[in-house]
């Protein structure tokens, strides 16, 4: 009997964290599409992987149980977790260098009204 409850928080939690790691993904890729140039796409990029892919290995990890499967899928999150904002402020980086410059302030250019 205590091993079903036990069971069922497992299921719970792992149900939930693959939720918000969905949850994380969707709203990256909203912000990908949505955000307007290409330094605050990055933002939306970084969300999907760190913690959208984070929170759903997470979720399989607690669906694995300790095993095996357990301990690939959590090398696979130490290496994200690691590679992705490194990768991201590289490419930042090398846009940055190549002149690409971020678009700053809430002003529309155009013709003025005056």
């Amino acid at each position: 009997m205590e091993g079903d409850a036990i069971a069922v928080v497992q299921s719970v939690l792992s149900g939930i964290a693959l939720a918000i790691g969905s949850i994380f993904a969707v709203i990256g890729a909203i912000g990908i599409l949505r955000l307007p140039d290409f330094y605050s796409r990055m933002h939306g990029a970084g969300i999907t992987d760190t913690m959208g892919a984070g929170m759903i290995l997470l979720g399989l990890m607690l669906q694995a149980g300790l095993s095996l499967v357990t301990v690939k899928l959590l090398l696979i999150l130490v290496f994200i977790f690691f590679t992705s904002p490194t990768a991201t402020h590289a490419v930042a980086k090398a846009a940055l260098g190549s002149g690409l410059e971020p678009k700053l302030g809430g002003k529309e250019e155009g013709p003025s009204k005056t």
